[in-house]
């Protein structure tokens, strides 16, 4: 049954595909397209000033901002890869993308998704090193060791999606063509599917426990020697900034993981569309907006970078 499907439906699988999005919503439309519009440029803005000031001060040249740095510049990559698209489609009447389009969108959507996964792994052990072996901190976390560890966050990541995103674009859809979202995302491609798609669900689980399951077991065992290592902190101030240290990176790995399992950790039959939509929806533009600023917002090192870089500062540090 698989050959003759598959050239029945691959056919009309190069034309492309109509992202349905928010249509059904027209009245939504508008209010969407100046909602994502901002948080796209607060995207924007927010990572690439966090990306310079990495760069520009001295004083952020650590392990913390190194990682920060990849993670900004993932989340710009992550919402360029998608937002640009949403915005046109939201704009006018033309819902439209090209097979090739829709192919390279679910390939970065699904590689970059990936890698954030494994840098708030690689972050949670950087935060676990500098509350729990302070002493030792720089000289466990050396420049070599944190390179080693995002490259394989993003070759992890890319790995991923390489076996992924061509094995849910080769499946047979009879000449479906409109996609019930409002980008090229795995659940919705997969379920476009008119073949049995269970082997290809299970091979998504397995692989989505290496990507997503184990960097989450290392959060959480991470997170779990720095609050024993915390709570054996007399002093209440000690405390206080060893919290702090750890906070933002908390809030992010909860916003992000939480949208994560629900949407690729469930099987096809069980996914709901609308819901599907304003999550996904939620992670592409939501969290990487709001990521820079919770990251920076009580720093005082990212607020001396700044009044040093703006020429204000310069006696401070």
């Amino acid at each position: 049954m698989w050959p003759e499907v598959m050239e029945k439906g691959n056919t009309s699988s190069f034309e492309g595909f109509i992202l349905v999005g928010f249509s059904d919503r027209p009245h939504l439309e508008l209010i969407l397209f100046v909602v994502v519009l901002t948080f796209y440029l607060l995207t924007l803005l927010g990572n690439m000033t966090v990306i310079l000031l990495s760069a520009l001060d001295s004083r952020l040249h650590t392990p913390m901002y190194f990682f920060l740095a990849n993670l900004s510049f993932l989340d710009m990559c992550f919402t360029t890869g998608s937002i640009p698209q949403l915005l046109y489609n939201l704009w006018g009447p033309d819902k439209t993308i090209s097979y090739l389009g829709c192919a390279v969108q679910l390939y970065f959507v699904l590689a970059l998704g990936g890698v954030e996964c494994v840098l708030l792994a690689v972050m949670a052990y950087d935060r676990y090193a500098a509350v729990c072996r302070p002493l030792r901190y720089t000289e466990v976390m050396h420049p070599r060791l944190c390179g080693q560890l995002a490259s394989v966050a993003w070759l992890s990541g890319f790995g991923n999606s390489l076996i992924m995103a061509p094995q849910t674009l080769m499946l047979p859809r009879c000449g479906h063509r409109r996609v019930d979202h409002f980008l090229c995302e795995m659940p919705a491609l997969i379920g476009m599917a008119c073949v049995d798609t269970v082997s290809l669900e299970a091979l998504a689980f397995a692989l989505a426990i290496f990507i997503i399951l184990a960097p989450l077991l290392l959060i959480l065992l991470s997170y779990g020697h720095i609050a024993r290592a915390v709570f054996g902190i007399k002093s209440a101030a000690g405390r206080r900034k060893a919290f702090s240290t750890c906070s933002s990176h908390l809030l992010v790995v909860s916003l992000f993981y939480g949208t994560i399992i629900y949407m690729y950790l469930q099987p096809a039959s069980a996914y709901s569309q609308d819901q599907g939509k304003f999550l996904t929806l939620f992670y592409t533009i939501v969290t990487p907006g709001v990521n820079p600023l919770i990251y920076t917002l009580r720093n005082k090192d990212v607020k001396g970078a700044v009044r040093k870089v703006l020429g204000k500062g310069g006696a401070e540090g």
